[in-house]
């Protein structure tokens, strides 16, 4: 189910993030070393600019991994409660509703009802 608040309840994939980042390093590397050694200079640097970015990325997926649970939680940390979509937090019960808590369910003028 969607609740809207899915950025601010959303967990980062720092893991998944590291793993993809160090299969990118390996590519990357390897990219650099086999245009040089094939005489393809332009697509050397343009590998050695990409390995430069997943380095780059690297740094800051460890950096934010040892920040701890303020900014990863682990497993055993359950996922922020989501609110009501509309931006605010969840009350303590429901507000009186469209009609404003009226008996008459809204409705202007006098009322009907007994009482």
């Amino acid at each position: 189910m969607r609740t809207g608040s899915e950025p601010a309840t959303a967990r980062s994939p720092l893991r998944m993030r590291l793993w993809l980042s160090l299969w990118g390093l390996l590519w990357t590397l390897f990219g650099v070393v086999a245009f040089s050694l094939t005489g393809r200079p332009g697509w050397a640097a343009a590998c050695a600019v990409v390995l430069l970015l997943a380095i780059l990325d690297l740094g800051v997926i460890t950096y934010r991994m040892r920040q701890g649970p303020h900014y990863q939680p682990g497993r055993d940390v359950p996922p922020n409660e989501p609110g009501n979509g509309d931006g605010r937090p969840r009350g303590p019960g429901p507000g009186p509703g469209p009609d404003g808590g009226r008996r008459d369910g809204g409705r202007a003028g006098p009322s009907t009802g007994h009482g």
